[in-house]
């Protein structure tokens, strides 16, 4: 594996490995040790979108390996791919760094600069894919059921590039997944017959997050408004009416484990009190973003 785009063009055995490398690397790491396996490499991390998460965790981690992390915003390089073509900057960047981060908009953004440079490209977030965000919620979900397969996640919301990650995930490591979104905001069809071509009936879409919550081991929402959406906020926060983890919702399956990949919008998405709630475990899925990138950065840069 050169580059990490999205959890549809891994397979199973390559996820495994990261997991089982992000296990032994948090492990290392809090018993204080330190591998410096990237010490002298740099990181460049392209930003057309902001993250406390993404950027924290990916410049920590690499910090934490030896090497360096280089932040650039949009304003710093004149945009990606307007100042210049994408194909430039790749080739540019490929010979001063050893790797590219890319938290972007289009997904073909990091199609292209992985076409066109040698160095591994890691995709932090585009609209279509967070490969990152599920594989740290993977890594979450099994760290507290000591397995993945047979674990069913009932995803409340919208079918955007997290619920697809995940689906596809839940797909090559045996799990299932039933989303719940309103009407106009399902997963797309195409995605969902993909990953029931991988594993039967690894994914469910509804419209009643009442139906998806029963017997559910996993609740887990995401935001209703994501970045580059504010102008339908109103809109959204209308439509999704009904649609949020609360106390009505959660009695329905009261042993699962609540998850947000954050930030959270309390009193939308989500309640205080679910997020508050000793189910939840959405902290442990922050705080292993780096623990996940800690070991794909060893994994594709050493």
């Amino acid at each position: 594996m050169k580059d990490f785009l999205s959890i549809s063009s891994c397979d199973a055995e390559e996820l495994l490995e990261f997991l089982d490398l992000s296990d032994k690397l948090k492990k290392f790491c809090k018993e204080g040790k330190q591998d410096s396996c990237l010490a002298g490499k740099s990181l460049v991390m392209l930003f057309e979108k902001p993250s406390l998460r993404t950027r924290m965790s990916f410049q920590i981690a690499m910090t934490q390996l030896g090497g360096n992390a280089i932040y650039v915003k949009p304003e710093d390089i004149g945009g990606i791919g307007k100042r210049e073509p994408i194909k430039d900057m790749a080739r540019v960047l490929d010979r001063y760094a050893e790797g590219i981060m890319a938290r972007t908009f289009a997904h073909e953004t990091v199609i292209e600069l992985a076409k066109f440079a040698d160095i591994p490209v890691i995709n932090a977030l585009t609209d279509w894919s967070h490969p990152c965000q599920a594989m740290a919620d993977i890594m979450t979900i099994r760290e507290h059921f000591g397995k993945l397969k047979g674990i069913k996640i009932a995803y409340i919301g919208d079918g955007n590039n997290v619920a697809r990650s995940l689906a596809f995930a839940c797909a090559k490591l045996g799990m299932k997944m039933t989303v719940a979104s309103p009407k106009g905001y399902e997963l797309d069809e195409k995605s969902i017959a993909r990953t029931n071509e991988i594993m039967a009936l690894t994914t469910v879409q509804t419209n009643n997050p009442r139906d998806a919550v029963k017997d559910a081991d996993v609740i887990y929402t995401d935001t209703w408004v994501s970045m580059g959406q504010e102008d339908e906020k109103q809109k959204r926060i209308a439509d999704f009416q009904g649609f949020a983890v609360d106390g009505s919702l959660l009695a329905l399956s009261p042993d699962a484990k609540i998850m947000h990949c954050l930030p959270a919008y309390r009193g939308l998405e989500i309640t205080d009190e679910a997020m508050e709630s000793e189910n939840s475990i959405i902290f442990d899925q922050a705080e292993n973003r780096l623990h996940f990138q800690r070991a794909l950065l060893k994994k594709l840069l050493s």
